[in-house]
């Protein structure tokens, strides 16, 4: 009886140290987890991990995989390609009509593609070139060779045909073509009246009065004036020295100068812009009005002559 005894005590006391020791272990298990279920157990004994420190998601550390910050989750919408041609056809369209803007431009405007100002023709006035430009003939002289004859006229000259281009002369920047428009005159400008008609006169250039300014035209016969160019070469009719500037005739009248219609037979050295070349038969003549020049060689330089023209009867 006394043994059985022994043995329930000694089954009791084992019993009570094992549930000892299980209660120890489990106490030691929670303070190294930080406490009840907030680490994992490896069986053996093994070492308990960490729980992880969570990041932020829009960004990974240098050197990782994905190196560099993540882009945000929520992307951007870029225009679709659609959308950006579309745009681009609008600004083409856009760019089209102003290129189509002003581009009906007259001839009294700027010319934009070459830089250059065109002369306004509207303003012109009708210039009578044939009554200041009628030949007048050498009774003096007598030519000594024969006409050339075409078309039922004779054209008479003291020089044969040479032919060389027309190339018109400059004369200045204050010098301007017959037919060239100004709205205002310099201060040097005078007032002369001839046969009821009233010209400016300018440094060897006559204008008329246009619409809104003036209009550069063939000097008038009769009209005098007291000074003439310096530049005005003089030339010999074979009676009487005229002086020729700008295409311009004068004579010497006392003290002042006066316009004279060119003389059959003289020669000049150049001709001014305004003129056209003309053929007649094999001759190419250079034309002003009524005036014919014909192209001569004297003394080896080019020259022009002025030609009578009568009716060949």
């Amino acid at each position: 009886m006394k043994s059985i005894y022994v043995k329930i005590r000694k089954a009791v006391i084992i019993c009570l140290a094992g549930s000892f020791f299980l209660i120890s272990f489990d106490g030691i298990a929670q303070r190294r987890g930080g406490g009840g279920g907030g680490g994992l157990h490896k069986a053996g004994g093994a070492t308990h991990t960490r729980p992880a420190t969570t990041r932020p998601a829009t960004q990974t550390r240098p050197g990782s995989g994905n190196s560099g910050i993540k882009k945000p989750a929520n992307k951007v919408n870029r225009p679709s390609t659609s959308n950006l041609n579309n745009k681009a056809n609008n600004r083409n369209r856009n760019n089209n009509n102003i290129g189509n803007r002003n581009t009906n431009v007259s001839g009294n405007t700027v010319n934009r593609n070459r830089n250059n100002i065109n002369i306004d023709r509207s303003r012109d006035i009708n210039i009578n070139n044939n009554r200041n430009t009628v030949v007048r003939r050498n009774n003096v002289v007598v030519y000594n060779r024969p006409p050339y004859r075409y078309g039922g006229y004779r054209y008479n000259t003291f020089h044969p045909y040479y032919f060389h281009p027309y190339r018109p002369f400059y004369w200045g920047p204050v010098w301007h073509p017959w037919g060239f428009f100004v709205t205002t005159l310099a201060v040097t400008a005078i007032v002369v009246s001839v046969e009821s008609n009233q010209y400016h006169y300018d440094q060897g250039v006559w204008y008329a009065p246009s619409n809104g300014g003036y209009t550069a035209v063939p000097a008038p016969v009769g009209g005098t004036v007291n000074n003439i160019p310096s530049g005005a070469e003089t030339v010999n009719t074979g009676t009487v020295n005229n002086y020729y500037y700008g295409g311009t005739y004068y004579e010497k009248d006392g003290s002042s100068y006066k316009v004279v219609a060119p003389t059959a037979g003289t020669i000049v050295d150049n001709l001014p812009e305004g003129g056209k070349e003309v053929t007649i038969g094999d001759v190419k003549y250079v034309k002003f009005g009524e005036t014919y020049y014909q192209p001569v060689q004297v003394d080896g330089k080019d020259k022009y002559e002025v030609v009578l023209v009568e009716e060949d009867k």
